[in-house]
């Protein structure tokens, strides 16, 4: 009878260390599965507030240059209102050339007027100044995106190995 409940008794811390075992396996297996999936999170986590930083850098970028040229924009149609209203005077930087001033003439009335730009041109200028403000202003704005946010690291997930 002794030996038999000796049996039982072996049989059964047997399978006991043999459930114990089991579960540390699966504890161990669990916490391993757990600290990578924190260490994933901790990583999606600083990659949302990364992505989300740009954002707001970016809107405010964009807002910023979107002032400047609304701005030259104003400007530019100020000036094209006061020209066309003779406040101020579209300029030719230009000479007469020396034959025609000391030509002889019979009249004696000197053309008083200064040289000045034909209606067209005067809006082709307007409008060439508009487009250069325009695409300087855009060029800015992508050289100061590309130096602030291209060059910044950024958090990547890691490949599944």
């Amino acid at each position: 009878m002794l030996f038999a409940f000796t049996v039982i008794l072996l049989v059964v811390c047997g399978a006991l260390w043999l459930a114990a075992n089991h579960y540390r396996d699966n504890a161990i297996i669990y916490k391993a599965q757990r600290d990578k999936k924190a260490s994933e999170l901790e990583l999606a986590n600083a990659t949302i507030t990364d992505m989300q930083q740009r954002q707001r850098d970016v809107a405010a970028l964009d807002a910023r240059y979107s002032r400047e040229l609304a701005d030259a924009r104003a400007e530019n149609e100020t000036l094209r209102a006061d020209v066309a209203a003779g406040r101020k005077r579209l300029r030719v930087n230009a000479t007469c050339p020396g034959s025609v001033r000391e030509a002889p003439t019979t009249s004696g009335v000197d053309n008083a007027t200064a040289p000045r730009l034909a209606d067209i041109a005067e809006r082709d200028y307007f409008t060439l100044r508009d487009q250069l403000m325009t695409m300087q202003k855009q060029l800015e704005g992508a050289q100061e995106y590309i130096r602030t946010q291209c060059t910044k690291l950024a958090f990547y997930y890691p490949e599944d190995t």
